[in-house]
């Protein structure tokens, strides 16, 4: 079986983020493999174990992702490839185009990956994908078993669960619950170090500046507001009340 599993690296989450003159500073920042794509990655390797085959392990980004790729070469994938050229912009759109002419080439049978990145958080990746590769989707699976030429999924659904049974090839994205993935082993470590390593600029996949156009444009980048403290509302019930009416109209402008 030969498995593709989408990769990208993110922040860690324990990061504080910084904005300066609507750009996010990286400076000193410590990036990690985004955590659901780790569950992609684990399930991925076991069910090479189980049916035998290929993990290769794809991502988009700068020079640095290759340190996220080398972490889950050592989880127990098999091989990389990182597409890296500045001029891919930040957008699903781009992003998916360029995922699909790499793929389209390889005919994996299985493509995995986390259901959303935590630094985006928009999850139209991998649905953008599938269609442009014609394959059948399924977002936020919690169980993934594979039957000859056929997978059956279960999907988390906002608290309830949908269970469908899918043929393959199909690209699903996992949520926490789907496995417990593996910390890498000091011998994977060492393995990781030697195994299949590519690199692709858009010249290399056949792709000009004008074939991977956003389809976004970021106007602003801003914090939150910091939170102000509370307000607690004395006196009788229906007093606190109409005061906390008054308040949403007149500060929160909320009604």
């Amino acid at each position: 079986m030969k498995i593709v599993v989408l990769m990208k690296q993110t922040f860690d989450t324990e990061e504080k983020i910084v904005v300066k003159q609507g750009t996010i500073v990286e400076d000193g920042v410590k990036f990690v493999i985004n955590p659901y794509d780790e569950y992609a990655v684990e399930e991925a390797v076991k069910l090479r174990d189980e049916f035998g085959g290929s993990v290769t392990l794809v991502s988009l980004g700068p020079s640095r992702t290759a340190e996220a790729l080398r972490t889950a070469l050592a989880m127990g994938a098999d091989e990389a490839v990182l597409i890296s050229d500045d001029r891919i912009p930040d957008d699903e759109c781009a992003v998916s185009k360029v995922l699909y002419t790499y793929l389209s080439k390889e005919n994996p049978d299985l493509i995995l990956g986390g259901n959303f990145s935590v630094d985006r958080g928009s999850g139209q990746v991998a649905i953008r994908l599938a269609k442009l590769l014609n394959i059948p989707h399924t977002a936020s699976i919690t169980k993934l078993t594979i039957n000859g030429t056929t997978a059956e999924v279960h999907r988390d659904a906002e608290g309830d669960l949908e269970i469908l049974t899918l043929p393959l090839p199909a690209l699903f994205t996992a949520q926490q619950g789907l496995n417990e993935p593996r910390y890498p082993s000091l011998p994977g470590i060492m393995k990781a170090k030697k195994k299949p390593f590519k690199t692709y600029t858009l010249e290399d996949l056949d792709l000009t500046e004008d074939d991977v156009k956003p389809a976004t444009k970021q106007t602003e980048l801003t914090l939150p507001p910091e939170r102000s403290a509370g307000q607690i509302l004395k006196g009788e019930p229906a007093e606190a009340v109409s005061e906390l009416v008054s308040l949403l109209r007149t500060k929160s402008k909320v009604i």
